[in-house]
């Protein structure tokens, strides 16, 4: 097997921006990502068909070579193609097992397009459409087509319940509602009985005024702030113990991701406490919190702040602060930064209990000092806003090469854990 290249080398071509976006089920379970590229020539969505060619190529090479298990985990690639790329042999260099290519809005049906779907379904590939709004044009297509796309940004929801009866009719697409950014909107196309949705509403989950911390979560700050302090293994231990549930969670997590160079299996919270040390042990707390009280390690949010935790801490150790403990205080700034939705609570009562610094606690509510500008990285990132992206590692003095191999490294470590 061919070593891969290392992506600086092949994004020499052209730097490019990496983000990925969600898409889930009913059960707010991620069954999808859509990849978000942006090459520097075309932040401002430009016309971009000088550098089409070197950006799809550096697309496709760091897919394909860098690793798609690296980016996607176990789950399904959707990536945007326009006419050109549609065409462009560099689309067979995708595994088709793994990608779903969504055909843009703007690109023109006609017999050349509808013969290369055609191939491309031969091929294995799955088709998608892209922010559907019906032409007839698309009659021959509606065959060949495993996804399509409804924009609710531009389109009424009043206009939903007919536009999916017509789909139901003319192909067996699945539907997903895209740009659902609040949970009042997730119910409401639930309801409508889509396939999957996309958008930012598991994020920042409606809250539900009077509701207490689950005892877990309860517990949980009690053994961050222990940590924080002198640390004392005994009291420790018996916190876990108190609270079964949790300690099998974090079993888990610690056995798959093969603490200790993974030669040993931890079958006890005192050795896990041991073999983790307490920089470890906070992370994987930290981790835990935003855990299904069960301790299951999946989800959305879950996924979100290891994320944002794990850049952060990379693109902190990349700048190299010469601040002690510099990577460890913006990961945990990441971690603490979505501590209000599981907690139910403000964030600045949560950041109060578990006693953090000035400097976190300005990082985490006002996005203040070096700590707060890796954050604000991280929250444009998420939301695909390239430009604001740009403007960022500029001011961090790092590049766009440089925030991709970060990005690489931070989903390979993500979607381990999240398993």
């Amino acid at each position: 097997m061919n070593q891969p290249l290392p992506v600086s080398a092949m994004a020499s071509a052209a730097e490019i921006f990496l983000g990925r976006q969600p898409i889930l089920d009913h059960k707010k379970q991620i069954v999808a990502f859509e990849l978000l590229f942006r090459s520097k020539a075309s932040l401002d969505d430009a016309d971009v068909s000088d550098d089409l060619l070197a950006t799809s190529t550096v697309i496709v090479n760091t897919l394909s070579q860098f690793g798609l298990e690296q980016v996607l985990g176990n789950k399904l690639g959707f990536l945007n193609v326009s006419a050109s790329l549609l065409l462009s042999e560099t689309v067979n260099l995708l595994p088709p097992e793994r990608i779903v290519l969504e055909i843009l809005e703007d690109v023109p049906i006609n017999s050349q397009i509808i013969a290369r779907c055609q191939q491309l379904k031969d091929m294995g590939f799955r088709l998608a459409l892209d922010d559907f709004e019906y032409r007839s044009e698309y009659d021959a297509l509606f065959p060949l087509i495993d996804y399509v796309k409804i924009d609710l940004t531009i389109t009424p929801v009043a206009k939903l319940p007919e536009i999916i009866k017509f789909l139901r009719k003319v192909t067996s697409a699945k539907l997903i509602a895209e740009k659902v950014e609040e949970e009042a909107l997730f119910l409401q196309c639930k309801d409508l009985d889509f396939d999957a949705y996309q958008g930012f509403f598991f994020a920042k989950p409606t809250l539900l005024k009077g509701k207490k911390p689950q005892p877990h979560q309860t517990t949980l700050m009690r053994v961050m702030g222990e940590l924080l302090g002198d640390v004392n293994l005994g009291k420790l231990e018996t916190m876990f113990k108190d609270a079964p549930s949790l300690t099998l969670g974090l079993l888990k997590l610690v056995n798959s991701v093969g603490i200790g160079g993974g030669r040993q299996k931890i079958e006890s919270i005192r050795q896990a406490i041991v073999v983790l040390g307490q920089k470890q042990l906070m992370r994987w707390v930290q981790l835990l919190l935003y855990a299904t009280p069960d301790g299951s390690a999946g989800g959305t949010l879950m996924l979100q702040v290891a994320n944002r935790a794990r850049l952060m801490e990379l693109v902190a150790k990349k700048i190299d602060h010469h601040q002690p403990n510099f990577s460890d205080q913006a990961f945990m700034v990441g971690m603490l930064s979505l501590a209000d939705v599981v907690m139910q609570t403000a964030l600045e009562q949560v950041l109060e209990e578990i006693g953090v610094s000035d400097d976190i606690k300005s990082a985490v509510l006002n996005h203040e000092g070096l700590l707060g500008e890796l954050l604000a990285l991280s929250d444009v990132i998420e939301k695909g806003d390239f430009k604001a992206a740009e403007q960022e590692i500029e001011k961090l003095g790092i590049s766009a090469n440089d925030l991709l191999e970060i990005q690489l490294e931070t989903m390979q470590w993500a979607n381990q854990i999240t398993a």
